[in-house]
């Protein structure tokens, strides 16, 4: 904790005289982001800073593996879809990323089974990924490429799952809001965007 305190103390001598009047504006007129990014919980990937953003800009979610559930309204917790109707049905955004990354531990965890003292909740989130794995196993690709491989799995079926929110397919087909997927390497710093062809290019 000493080191977050002295980070704070250093935000609040250095970087909150800068922003203030951005974040008085912020306060006095609400968030109002044009962009839902859904990420994985991984220390090592800030949307924030991969994508040079400011307060106010983007709406985030993270949790494991930045994956979205299939719709599923009922009176259990969902806590990433109330966050996507939060955003697509109150905040109107215009964009929905879906970002995934290298080396993430929850894909690795769907492949090679929940690490020890993951079984209470990680591995029954992680079953939301099975088409993934399944996708992975079958695709014949070597075993050394298929975390990679799953990992841009995980992110197409999230943004299949999204599709499957009525709310946000009504806003799809009227055309103001657009889904996009993402990849993120932790080690070289790329990140590449999912083409039109199913395919990741870096940009």
């Amino acid at each position: 904790m000493d080191d977050l305190i002295s980070g704070y103390r250093r935000f609040r001598e250095v970087a909150w005289p800068e922003r203030k009047q951005l974040f008085e504006r912020l306060a006095a007129r609400g968030q109002k982001p044009e962009t839902l990014v859904i990420a994985c919980s991984d220390s090592r990937v800030d949307p924030q800073m991969i994508f040079d953003a400011g307060p106010g800009q983007m709406f985030v979610v993270r949790n494991v593996a930045n994956l979205v559930p299939p719709y599923l309204p009922d009176a259990n917790y969902h806590g990433t879809s109330a966050a996507i109707e939060f955003a697509v049905r109150v905040l109107k955004v215009q964009n929905v990323i879906v970002m995934g990354h290298a080396q993430c531990g929850g894909v690795h965890a769907l492949l090679e089974g929940a690490p020890p003292g993951a079984e209470d909740f990680v591995a029954g989130w992680m079953k939301i990924a099975e088409p993934a794995r399944l996708m992975a196993e079958d695709s014949g690709i070597p075993r050394d490429q298929r975390q990679r491989f799953c990992e841009q799995c995980c992110v197409k079926l999230s943004l299949a799952n999204l599709a499957g929110f009525p709310w946000v397919a009504e806003r799809i087909s009227d055309g103001d809001l657009k889904l996009h997927g993402a990849y993120f390497g932790v080690a070289t710093g790329q990140l590449e965007m999912l083409d039109d062809d199913g395919t990741f290019k870096a940009v």
